[in-house]
């Protein structure tokens, strides 16, 4: 198995990254944070609040989708750079429980790192640790002019 990818980008760098080129993540308030950037990963904390929640009282599924492509976005350009224009080509997610308000953690990984795509596994869990969703997502990488 090869080495995780070594990040280019710290966790504060990511998130100013984020505020400049993608605002519209905190047009609700400052609810989402990209926590760490480690080796091959990266770790985004949602506290879910009452605008993130569906009738019954948990959290919504695109809140939680949200937040794995946003986990995958955070986890890609900490180790390709600033590079704004990658796009999600696929995301396939499964919700395990209904979460409860709260913080959730979407932890990233990079299953592969190539020139044009990036495949990620993401793990959502509550503020217990409990896993609440499951998330693979790839993007595309724009060629290098």
């Amino acid at each position: 198995m090869p080495a995780p990818a070594t990040p280019v980008m710290t966790a504060p760098t990511v998130s100013a990254y984020l505020d400049e080129v993608f605002p519209q993540i905190k047009s609700n308030g400052d609810d989402i944070s990209v926590i760490e950037v480690s080796p091959g990963s990266a770790l985004v904390r949602l506290n879910a609040d009452d605008k993130h929640l569906r009738p019954g009282g948990t959290v919504s599924g695109p809140t939680l989708f949200m937040l794995a492509d946003l986990a995958a976005y955070a986890v890609i350009l900490a180790h390709i750079g600033k590079v704004a224009l990658a796009v999600t080509t696929n995301l396939n997610i499964n919700f395990l429980m209904k979460p409860a308000p709260g913080a959730l953690d979407a932890t990233a990984t990079i299953l592969k790192l190539g020139k044009r795509l990036v495949v990620t596994d993401i793990a959502i869990s509550d503020h217990e640790g409990a896993l609440v969703a499951h998330a693979t997502a790839t993007y595309s990488i724009p060629p290098q002019i």
